[in-house]
């Protein structure tokens, strides 16, 4: 397949290809539906001619691909870190006009996608960034990094429910891997629990408290590995600090000993 050309990649481990619109957006210009409206919009160049393609593949190491006739340059790594609050969605734009977390971003002056998702009833920790190996480090299932939510069960959960947590439940997708579970309290009817994971299914805190007949009342995400929310305030944002940076890069290193 000639360099700049569409058509199917080649096998793995022999050329670096992405599709153009890949490229556009892990440059960290924009999403990846931006760079779409880019490219149709005839501002984009492979090796000297203009494409309306968003499809076709890229060779990082033959082609050069201007965006407005200037070459994409590799931007510097930004870390942000928010606290979510419930009723926003985390893409970049919402078909139904919702709010979305980039309402809550608008000073960050360098596209920032989501390390993960939180859905709209779930508040907490939300980590953004245009380092892309990073977040694929930390949302590959073989990197076990833990994230631990504070949850508000409709009813109060007994100590054979919590263990049935611990142990791991059969969901739709299968059984999920053993977690951490603590009772935080009980209140009234209702049972306030922290849990930990090591992987991210859809839904999966929700779908693992469904299983045992109760529903999440209000789900909190508060920690990524040895990151947390700490003292700020819902709806704000705050820069990661070098030294978060590299516990996160150490800590997605390799999986743990079991």
């Amino acid at each position: 397949m000639p360099p700049g050309q569409p058509g199917r990649p080649q096998a793995p481990g022999t050329r670096p290809l992405k599709t153009l619109e890949r490229v556009i957006s892990k440059s960290g210009l924009g999403s990846r539906t931006e760079a779409r409206s880019w490219i149709h919009a005839g501002r984009v160049r492979v090796n000297g001619r203009v494409t309306e393609n968003p499809d076709q593949w890229v060779d990082l190491v033959l082609d050069v691909v201007l965006f407005d006739d200037r070459p994409l340059a590799k931007r510097e790594h930004v870390y942000v870190l928010l606290y979510k609050p419930t009723g926003y969605i985390t893409t970049y734009k919402d078909p139904e006009g919702r709010p979305t977390v980039y309402d809550l971003l608008a000073d960050v002056d360098t596209f920032v996608a989501p390390v993960g998702r939180l859905d709209l009833d779930t508040s907490g920790l939300l980590l953004l960034t245009n380092d892309t190996q990073l977040t694929e480090r930390i949302t590959n299932p073989d990197s076990h990094v833990p994230k631990t939510y504070l949850v508000k069960a409709s009813m109060r959960l007994s100590d054979e429910q919590l263990q049935q947590l611990r142990d791991g439940v059969l969901l739709s997708d299968g059984p999920t891997r053993p977690a951490e579970v603590t009772r935080v309290r009980d209140s009234g009817k209702y049972t306030h629990l922290e849990i930990t994971l090591t992987e991210g299914r859809y839904r999966q805190v929700r779908r693992m408290i469904e299983a045992l007949g109760a529903v999440a009342l209000k789900l909190v995400r508060l920690r990524i590995g040895s990151l947390r929310i700490g003292a700020l305030p819902i709806g704000h944002w705050r820069p990661l600090t070098a030294r978060e940076v590299s516990q996160l890069r150490g800590e997605t290193a390799a999986p743990p000993q079991r």
